[in-house]
């Protein structure tokens, strides 16, 4: 099955500071799926690195106060063009990001402070009724059934 992949997940050093979040059980999935790796920032053309930035409300702004929300949807839009052309059946998201959190986000303060939302790919992706899921239920797609979407 085909998977559309938060590419920080993958060690890929396109996170707001220039780092990635690399996770262990990358090779296992890429064993069993084919991954598309993604940046719905970059895609959107924000450089690397960037100013952090956290959802408010229907916003997205930077740690400076800079509205970055168009870049966002941009990338969300692109995220989505790029799931649909190449037939994937679910997406595997960086959780806690204004773009690909799923479920919760940082709240706009920039204080650490989660609050319950979707990233601007996330929500657009499911809207469109795709799978989405967050680092922490990658074990869903490694169970043997994990080829529902």
């Amino acid at each position: 099955m085909k998977i559309l992949i938060s590419a920080c997940l993958l060690g890929l050093p396109c996170r707001y500071d220039g780092a990635s979040k690399p996770q262990l059980w990358v090779e296992e999935l890429a064993r069993r799926h084919e991954l598309i790796p993604m940046c719905p920032e970059q895609m959107g053309g924000l450089p690397t690195p960037r100013n952090p930035s956290e959802r408010r409300g229907d916003r997205v702004v930077m740690r400076t106060g800079e509205d970055v929300t168009e870049q966002y949807r941009r990338g969300a839009a692109c995220a989505l063009r790029l799931y649909q052309l190449l037939g994937c059946k679910a997406a595997v998201l960086k959780e806690r990001s204004p773009s690909c959190g799923c479920g919760a986000v940082y709240d706009g303060t920039f204080t650490g402070t989660l609050t319950a939302g979707d990233g601007v790919t996330a929500a657009l992706l499911q809207a469109h009724g795709i799978r989405v899921l967050g680092e922490s239920q990658v074990l869903e797609l490694l169970a043997p059934d994990g080829e529902k979407p």
